[in-house]
């Protein structure tokens, strides 16, 4: 009995979790007219190609998911070394004022970024910035979460591995790529997830530092199409349904390093 009840909680959660990304695949296979009718069309219609013909002509879809993907790709790579160079040099390194200068960074955790946005706009507009792929990237190389989560996991690594290192020649850099790097490969890569999830679903700073239509990301470019009188949802659906797809893949293409991190983790004297 308790195996049954198990199986259906089971069942129940997959379903609520699986069921609305199933009705948002199908529903980008319909028509406008055919998304909320009733009974739910929980089968493939035969509209995607239409409605991804006019999704590209009315945002350019290639070139938006061309700016989502750069965006998103710099943003990321950009993000992961100034983390762990920076937890690092805050787990490794003596200076003064370390404790310091970590508690002022833990204490920007607290602070919602939406408070951040205009003194960051002033910032690339007194740069010239503004409009420009550079005003995405530049304020979102400097995570405290991430460099946070760094420094914690090089706190576990011993310093007699990396004395080890020097002692046989190799500088900072090198026991940095030959040493720490492998180490760190589960939490780098748990880290890209978390950081590319947030750079391809970013919304609010790419609405107020972009005007050109031909600059926008996919969040921006799919939010133009929720006009006042009507929307159509046949282009909504196949949107959303493409901006959820990088997602899928970047957890296929890591899943492997979680893997064998975690297992060379393990077996590592």
């Amino acid at each position: 009995m308790k195996g049954w009840a198990l199986t259906f909680v089971l069942a129940a959660v997959f379903g609520l979790c699986v069921g609305p990304f199933y009705w948002l695949a199908m529903a980008a296979t319909h028509a406008n007219s055919d998304i909320f009718s009733w009974p739910p069309r929980f089968y493939p219609g035969d509209q995607l190609v239409a409605n991804t013909a006019k999704l590209e002509e009315s945002i350019g879809l290639v070139n938006v998911l061309g700016n989502t993907l750069f965006v998103a790709v710099v943003q990321t790579a950009g993000a992961i070394v100034v983390s762990l160079l920076a937890g690092y040099a805050f787990a490794k390194f003596q200076f003064v004022g370390r404790n310091a200068f970590f508690v002022l960074l833990l204490s920007t955790l607290v602070i919602p970024g939406g408070v951040t946005i205009i003194p960051i706009f002033e910032m690339m507009n007194d740069f010239g910035l503004i409009d420009s792929f550079p005003a995405l990237i530049l304020p979102s190389l400097s995570v405290p979460f991430g460099i946070f989560l760094m420094r914690q996991s090089l706190l576990a690594i011993p310093d007699e591995l990396l004395d080890a290192a020097r002692v046989d020649g190799a500088g900072e850099l090198r026991v940095l790529w030959r040493v720490v790097i492998p180490v760190m490969r589960p939490v780098l890569a748990a880290l890209a997830v978390f950081l590319f999830l947030g750079a391809w679903n970013d919304f609010l700073w790419p609405l107020i530092a972009l005007r050109t239509p031909e600059m926008y990301t996919l969040p921006v470019a799919l939010a133009t199409l929720q006009g006042l009188a009507r929307t159509d949802f046949g282009q909504v659906m196949v949107g959303t349904a493409i901006s959820s797809l990088p997602m899928m893949v970047l957890f296929l293409v890591l899943q492997k390093q979680f893997i064998s991190g975690l297992l060379a983790g393990a077996t590592k004297g």
